[in-house]
């Protein structure tokens, strides 16, 4: 029988938002056993640290946490430390000598059975190397998020295969859930006061390829503006090679559908774009690129790219810069190459020096930062609906928002001078002025 006398249990989740997710099931599940979730590691008796391993900054995160948070089974009441997600998924063999301190290593398959890994009943589960599990609506669940916004998880996997990445290798191949699920799910977090759902999953292009049944992602999208009480819908993770004409149309043409996309494009060079085994050349992008901003004018478009990836010369990375400059993206995030063994692109020759590296993505953040100042600027002097985060940490005076161009945790903000706001609301206010990254907005006299 399972612990049934009520204990502390912390919760440190690190990386993505579809990590996060994980950790708010593990959440949910350790609640259904009479755990407390409590916010101060130093009263918790259970204390679970769900990681991250994608970059090298990330392992040196998630480890630092371990390290910080295992101090607590020597000063504080902790008696069981438990560490799940991507970091024992690839690590695990080495942790458990580095980390003797720690109970349990959970797997990104395993965390559907946190309790029996905290409960002690089972030191080693079959699936580890292989992960299978993908959860579902009746899954149990705590939003973790402000009440008005949540993160829908719409897949588990990836069959991309990009040479710089390690995520098939940690999470496993595609597993997508059924629309039907979905949008009971997508319910189920309306009924808790949900407004705003972001739709996340490896690359949302590829849902539903592994079912075979004809389910896409625009047949999703029509399932989920249909749910009462939602207002918005934005997407994250849309590849470009499968962008297609569809899905920018109902982009374009559902109310309920932010117009904002999330497309990583990693490189603009053919030859970079072929190194990296992305299906998709320079001139494709493009056209992809064009074809969303032709067809809404107003959409807001988030990118990522890869600056020193081995090999990349400067003529290469020239092109890079220019393309930035001309693409003219709301939001970009820009990452210099990570080295990580047990990827495709670990054995190439031509490894570049750190500091190129960073000197590029320094160089290009700031072609970046004037493109974000100069896309801002189009917004002021117009009406915009506006969701009501709460309370600004900058001033007692400002409230703070987003608009639909804006995702939570990633983009900039809009700071609201204060009037009659609520938390979850969504207002049409008057933008007054743009920042590098913000907008600063007002209510309509």
């Amino acid at each position: 029988m399972l612990h049934t006398e009520s204990k502390n249990i912390f919760f440190q989740s690190l990386g993505c938002p579809k990590n996060l997710v994980d950790a708010e099931v593990m959440l949910g599940i350790t609640k259904e056993h009479n755990y407390t979730f409590v916010e101060d590691p130093s009263i918790a008796e259970v204390i679970v640290v769900n990681t991250c391993s994608f970059i090298n900054d990330s392992k040196r995160e998630s480890i630092n946490t371990v390290i910080e948070l295992a101090e607590h089974k020597k000063s504080g009441k902790c008696t069981k430390l438990i560490v799940t997600g991507c970091l024992p998924q690839r690590y695990k063999e080495d942790l458990k000598v580095a980390f003797p301190e720690v109970d349990a290593f959970v797997g990104t398959g395993q965390y559907q059975q946190i309790l029996e890994f905290i409960e002690g009943k089972k030191e080693e589960i079959d699936g580890f190397k292989h992960p299978k599990y993908l959860h579902n609506e009746n899954t149990p669940r705590i939003n973790s998020q402000p009440s008005h916004r949540a993160y829908l998880k719409v897949s588990e996997g990836c069959i991309k295969n990009c040479a710089f990445c390690i995520i098939p290798k940690i999470r496993g191949t595609l597993r997508s859930r059924t629309i039907d699920s979905l949008v009971k799910e997508a319910q189920n977090l309306v009924n808790q006061g949900v407004s705003e759902l972001n739709l996340i999953a490896q690359d949302l292009t590829d849902y539903g390829r592994d079912l075979r049944d004809g389910t896409t992602l625009p047949g999703l999208l029509r399932g989920l503006v249909k749910v009462d009480g939602l207002r918005w819908i934005r997407m994250l993770y849309v590849y470009p090679d499968e962008m297609s004409n569809e899905l920018i149309e109902l982009i374009a043409t559902e109310e309920k559908i932010c117009k904002y996309i999330d497309t990583p494009v990693q490189h603009i060079n053919d030859r970079m774009l072929a190194l990296m085994n992305r299906k998709v050349t320079g001139d494709q992008i493009k056209e992809r690129l064009q074809k969303l901003r032709e067809r809404i004018p107003n959409v807001a478009i988030r990118s990522t790219v890869i600056v020193g990836y081995p090999g990349e010369t400067a003529e290469e990375y020239s092109q890079l810069r220019a393309f930035i400059k001309e693409a003219q993206f709301d939001h970009l995030g820009v990452f210099a190459y990570s080295h990580e063994e047990n990827t495709a692109s670990y054995s190439l020759a031509d490894q570049l020096p750190e500091e190129l590296k960073q000197e590029r993505r320094d160089d290009l953040m700031k072609v970046q930062q004037a493109a974000s100042k100069a896309r801002l600027k189009r917004f002021v002097g117009r009406i915009l609906p506006i969701l009501v985060e709460g309370p600004s940490e900058e001033s007692e005076y400002l409230w703070r928002g987003r608009h639909q161009g804006q995702a939570p945790d990633i983009d900039g903000h809009v700071l609201i001078r204060s009037g009659k706001l609520s938390q979850g609301k969504i207002l049409d206010l008057k933008i007054e002025r743009a920042m590098e990254y913000d907008l600063i907005a007002s209510a309509i006299e």
